[in-house]
């Protein structure tokens, strides 16, 4: 396993981060464990969720699946950086979500009941909340680290001018603000080039893509399947919109002798601000599938070819668009 720093910190982890958004709706609790214990014995030491995966209100499922696995001791609390997350809604009252100051500091009192632990090593805002001034962010945020409670901040879905803002802040603040940014981020969703990469890359930010298969349609998605996501309606729609790219994608992956999955994954492993993108495992066999991406070297040839198949928006804002 290579590991690197999660942006400007000194904090090291590995090239794949281990998304445990599936635990718990997709795959046992028992199926989850044997993935996070293999994750471990591959090396792979970053595992991310979020308070509200699960997707029933307010109770965590998946964090309290991934608390479960950590309180079975064995070094397992040790050796992994944890991650999680505060924005969505946890309840029906008026401050049981966003990021208001009394919900972040409720959030994560509740995420670390649940995933059995005494510190989060990374917590993440889900989302931006527009409504909320950063002064009050990041005086909750400080608090939290103060306490011992959070050890770093990170963003996820955030706009470039959003962290440049809450970064010019919390540099004023003398906090050192977020670490990471997790933007939805593959060959097909290049957006995050325009202006949230950059703005990253200036205040020393890692990204951690999510969705770096795009949903599965850069897993295989043409290879015939009656079940699993490839299955569902609104995935078979995408794969005709995409399938002249992904009929190309799948013949160029022949060509290496790899997965589309692994080529997926190993060209944003080969883009220069990306710290690790998020696997999201559902079974064992897509687990040993995503490791392989560490193998894969992509050749400028064989990089150009993808851009060529996957056009981004051209590159960094306003030179995309402007001359």
């Amino acid at each position: 396993m290579q590991y690197v720093h999660l942006g400007r910190s000194g904090l090291r982890v590995s090239r794949l981060c281990l998304g445990t958004m599936n635990f718990g709706p997709h795959t046992t609790e028992t199926d989850s464990g044997q993935i996070m214990d293999r994750a471990l014995e591959l090396g792979i030491n970053f595992f991310d969720s979020a308070n509200v995966y699960g997707w029933k209100v307010g109770e965590g499922v998946t964090e309290q699946i991934v608390g479960r696995w950590l309180a079975q001791g064995g070094g397992r609390r040790e050796r992994v950086v944890l991650a999680t997350k505060v924005y969505g809604r946890m309840g029906d009252w008026p401050n049981e979500s966003r990021l208001s100051a009394r919900h972040i500091k409720r959030a994560c009192e509740a995420s670390l009941r649940r995933l059995q632990t005494d510190h989060i090593d990374l917590y993440q805002m889900h989302h931006i909340d527009r409504d909320c001034p950063w002064e009050e962010v990041w005086q909750a945020m400080e608090q939290l680290c103060r306490e011992g409670k959070v050890l770093y901040i990170g963003s996820s879905n955030f706009a470039g001018w959003h962290i440049a803002q809450a970064q010019e802040l919390a540099k004023s603040r003398h906090f050192l603000g977020l670490i990471s940014e997790q933007s939805l981020y593959n060959l097909l969703e290049r957006t995050v080039e325009l202006e949230v990469i950059p703005a990253c890359q200036a205040y020393g930010i890692g990204i951690i893509p999510w969705s770096p298969l795009a949903r599965g349609l850069l897993g295989g998605a043409l290879s015939p399947s009656t079940s699993g996501r490839r299955a569902e309606e609104d995935i078979r729609k995408d794969i005709e919109i995409h399938r002249n790219k992904l009929e190309a994608f799948e013949q160029f992956c022949r060509t290496l002798r790899a997965t589309p999955a692994a080529v997926a994954l190993a060209w944003l492993l080969h883009q220069p601000a990306v710290t690790a993108p998020i696997i999201g495992p559902r079974t064992m066999e897509q687990l040993t599938t995503a490791i392989q991406s560490l193998d894969v070297t992509l050749t400028s040839e064989q990089l150009k070819a993808l851009d060529a198949m996957f056009p981004g928006p051209g590159g960094a804002a306003p030179e995309a668009y402007a001359w």
